[in-house]
């Protein structure tokens, strides 16, 4: 029998498997492998280099059983989703309804890594994608840990640029429950992708989106 793979998406339910119905959830401590950047995603080079290094140094490591330089601890795992944290220039909050020139947006593109990922697993993994790929800065990689605590999510289906009506569905949700939406410069719009858009179309786009929120 093959040994089952920890997923995240199994692991944490409550969080990445969402309805089309807007939901209440505390997120817990999450570490992630961030890539920081600015422009439209849909044109800007630095973004679609932003994905090559965090998809790169994620299945370096997953990968690093196959010529056995695993480290210590290590589990065998299937590569979380893409996700994205966004606001705008100037530390302007997106509440992603409002959406007006997508070249003022700023993101952190990031992947969640498994707990035996430390810093110096990372610099392990980063000199190794660099003798395949040389052209990728990988210096622009990162782990954090984030605390996004109280938040509101939904699911989104279909093209990016539907999200605000969405949006507006969990906003008149939050009211009837007695919260309100918290961006700020510490909690962001949060994305979380389960396609790929360049091989899916527009309609078959699922997407969580999350909101921090609080209490009236």
């Amino acid at each position: 029998m093959a040994e089952q793979k920890f997923d995240f998406k199994k692991e944490f339910k409550n969080i990445y498997l969402q309805k089309t119905q807007p939901v209440i959830v505390e997120v817990p401590p999450m570490t992630y492998l961030c890539v920081d950047g600015k422009g439209n995603p849909n044109t800007a080079q630095e973004y679609k280099d932003a994905l090559a290094i965090l998809y790169g140094l994620s299945y370096t490591i997953k990968m690093s059983k196959m010529d056995g330089t695993q480290p210590v601890g290590y589990f065998d795992y299937v590569v979380p989703p893409l996700e994205g944290l966004w606001w705008m220039e100037n530390g302007e909050g997106f509440d992603g309804i409002h959406i007006t020139d997508k070249t003022r947006f700023c993101w952190t593109s990031m992947i969640g890594l498994p707990s035996f990922v430390n810093e110096g697993i990372l610099e392990q993994a980063k000199e190794k994608l660099h003798k395949k790929n040389p052209e990728l800065d990988l210096s622009r990689a990162r782990m954090e840990t984030m605390e996004e605590g109280l938040c509101a999510q939904i699911m989104h289906l279909g093209s990016y640029d539907d999200e605000p009506g969405t949006i507006l569905q969990m906003k008149e949700f939050l009211e009837k429950e007695g919260y309100i939406t918290d961006i700020n410069k510490k909690r962001r719009h949060h994305e979380i992708y389960f396609n790929d858009p360049r091989k899916t179309a527009p309609e078959k786009l699922k997407t969580i989106i999350r909101h921090p929120v609080r209490k009236v």
